[in-house]
C-alpha cells in the first residue's frame, strides 16, 4: 500500500519544481541574445495576453492599471495588486466600478 505524502511534503515538492522550472528558463533568458530579447518585447510590448489586442493604461489614484482595448481585460504589472489590496475599502469599491459596464 503507497504511503501518501503529507500536506507539507507536497508543497514542498511543489516549491522544488517551480524552482527547478524556474532555474531551467533563466538559464535559457540568459543564453538568449540581446536582439532576440528586443525582438520578443517588441512584439508583445503592451499587448493583452489574452487577445493579443492594445493596452491602455488607467491611472487610478497613481496606480498605471493596463486595460485591454478590445476583451476588457485588465493586467496589473508587478507590485501592482499590493497597492490595490493596500487602498481602503470605499477606494477599492470605486476602483473596480471603474471596469463595471453599465
Amino acid at each position: 500500500m503507497p504511503i501518501k505524502p503529507s500536506k507539507n511534503e507536497e508543497e514542498y515538492i511543489a516549491r522544488q519544481d517551480f524552482e527547478r522550472k524556474k532555474q531551467i528558463e533563466h538559464e535559457k533568458h540568459l543564453k538568449m541574445k540581446q536582439e532576440e530579447k528586443d525582438k520578443l518585447k517588441e512584439l508583445h510590448h503592451m499587448r493583452c495576453p489574452k487577445c493579443g489586442m492594445e493596452l491602455i493604461e488607467i491611472d487610478y489614484k497613481g496606480i498605471e492599471i493596463d486595460e485591454c482595448s478590445e476583451c476588457m481585460g485588465v493586467w496589473l504589472d508587478a507590485g501592482e495588486l499590493e497597492q490595490i489590496a493596500n487602498l481602503n475599502k470605499s477606494s477599492l469599491d470605486k476602483f473596480f466600478s471603474i471596469f463595471s459596464k453599465e
